[in-house]
């Protein structure tokens, strides 16, 4: 709303100018490419308890990412060709609370932060990286992946796969399961 009152105010200042207003608000409704980008980038948290506070609040499920940032080339890849994409950007954001469960080799991690990394890997399993745990607020495991090839948008149906599968199962009778 505030960002639309001043652009309102802004139009009425350059028509008093005698500039046609409509084209004044258009060069600057122009993103540069980089701004796209920075708007897009996914919102990572690194802290369980904040993950599942806003898993709890939205009802969404947390995709945890297991991750050695600084070494797995494989997580890496991983990064560069889906996660900092804004066509997962913009999925995650609607879809899913981020979480970050780090192994750097380079970086020191904060010793809690450390602690609860590994607290995490052993109560998931984690044996290798990347590993990507979807998971519900209460720490149900709905499924689990890693690295796919094909970009964003095939990782973002890969994802959505998963989850329905995951939903599906859960929809069954408990006596099926």
């Amino acid at each position: 709303m505030k960002k639309m009152l001043t652009g309102l105010m802004a139009a009425v200042a350059v028509a008093g100018m005698g500039v046609c207003a409509a084209e004044a608000p258009a060069k600057d409704a122009v993103k540069t490419e980089a701004a796209a980008k920075e708007e897009a980038k996914a919102v990572w948290l690194n802290n369980y308890s904040e993950a599942v506070k806003q898993a709890k609040e939205s009802g969404k499920p947390i995709l945890v990412d297991f991750t050695g940032s600084d070494w797995c080339g494989w997580c890496i890849k991983l990064d560069k060709e889906v996660f900092s994409k804004p066509a997962f950007a913009e999925y995650a954001a609607a879809h899913l609370i981020l979480l970050k469960v780090d192994f750097p080799q380079k970086t020191v991690l904060p010793k809690e932060v450390a602690e609860q990394n590994d607290i995490m890997a052993k109560a998931y399993d984690v044996e290798g990286f990347p590993t990507i745990v979807l998971i519900k607020a209460d720490g149900e495991e709905l499924a689990r992946t890693g690295y796919q090839a094909g970009g964003a948008e095939k990782y973002v149906k890969h994802l959505e796969k998963l989850l329905k599968k995951a939903e599906k199962e859960a929809a069954k009778p408990a006596a099926k399961k």
